[in-house]
């Protein structure tokens, strides 16, 4: 087994610079085991997010990310002011699409082996090693069996399928799994390979492959790789989060904060609220940082 070197990855943007900041302090307290924390923001955020900067935490933007053909339209050309990305070779993008494509592409940037992603709106409250995230030379990686499937609400089976025709997996052998969650860890090397299956089996830039449709995830793309090109290897597949998360609202109570980091199961080190659910952030930042926190 030889030695490996671990980095943290967060998309963010400047709607979630206060829980950013949040989750930032609780790596500073909790977390050991990486190299670096890079932050992918967008250039007209970078400033904003500078202030997060220290000696091992690095913004990157969507220049040094996106191909040179993809760009942001300005605010004021975008319907609503909303954040349009636009290229030849695409649909029209939003920021969630975006960022879940400077998620895979910041692999082409650094060398550590492996990628822990920890979304903006997610907090660490128990301490953890990013050396954890292996089992000998194998990553740990999240997979619920048959659960796309089970998720009544959203796009699971469309994501399903995206994955399986961007990669070239024939239909016998597409998995309906799901690996969607917070704190995922990657492989550098697995989603190296998994851009230059893309490219080869389609014969254009992965980003290309990936935008040519609106309903696609990242996590389902890594995951589909993993298991339905790969056949598992080098990953140990687990089926339980290192993170848990409130994704919908309502808002959770403060007792409810509380309650979900009292009832982490040994493993777990983190919670998540959703950036979209309605809930301050100092009342997050109390339970996840303050003085309720010390005291769980």
């Amino acid at each position: 087994m030889t030695a490996k070197t671990n980095a943290i990855v967060t998309p963010s943007h400047a709607p979630d610079f206060e829980r950013c900041a949040i989750l930032c302090e609780s790596i500073d307290r909790y977390v050991t085991g990486y190299s670096m924390h890079y932050l992918l923001v967008d250039t007209i955020d970078a400033p904003l997010f500078r202030r997060l900067e220290g000696p091992r935490r690095r913004i990157i933007t969507e220049t040094e990310l996106l191909p040179w053909w993809l760009r942001r339209v300005p605010s004021p050309l975008s319907p609503g002011g909303r954040r349009v990305w636009i290229g030849p070779r695409t649909l029209p993008l939003v920021g969630w699409h975006v960022q879940q494509i400077k998620r895979i592409a910041i692999a082409g940037l650094i060398d550590d082996d492996g990628l822990l992603y920890c979304d903006s709106d997610t907090a660490f409250v128990r301490p953890y090693d990013l050396a954890d995230m292996w089992v000998g030379d194998a990553m740990r990686f999240y997979r619920h069996d048959h659960g796309a499937r089970e998720v009544r609400a959203g796009d699971h089976m469309d994501w399903v399928a995206h994955a399986a025709d961007a990669l070239g997996i024939e239909k016998s052998l597409r998995q309906d799994h799901d690996y969607v969650g917070q704190f995922t860890a990657w492989k550098r090397s697995t989603i190296l390979g998994m851009c230059a299956r893309m490219e080869q089996v389609h014969g254009r830039h992965w980003v290309a492959v990936i935008g040519r449709k609106r309903k696609f995830s990242e996590c389902m793309l890594y995951g589909a790789y993993v298991d339905g090109v790969l056949g598992g290897a080098g990953h140990h597949a687990v089926d339980r989060l290192t993170c848990e998360v409130r994704w919908f609202d309502p808002a959770p109570s403060d007792a409810e904060l509380d309650a979900m980091i009292a009832g982490l199961k040994p493993g777990q080190v983190g919670i998540g609220v959703q950036s979209f659910v309605d809930m301050a952030p100092e009342r997050f930042r109390a339970a996840v940082l303050g003085r309720r926190a010390a005291a769980a």
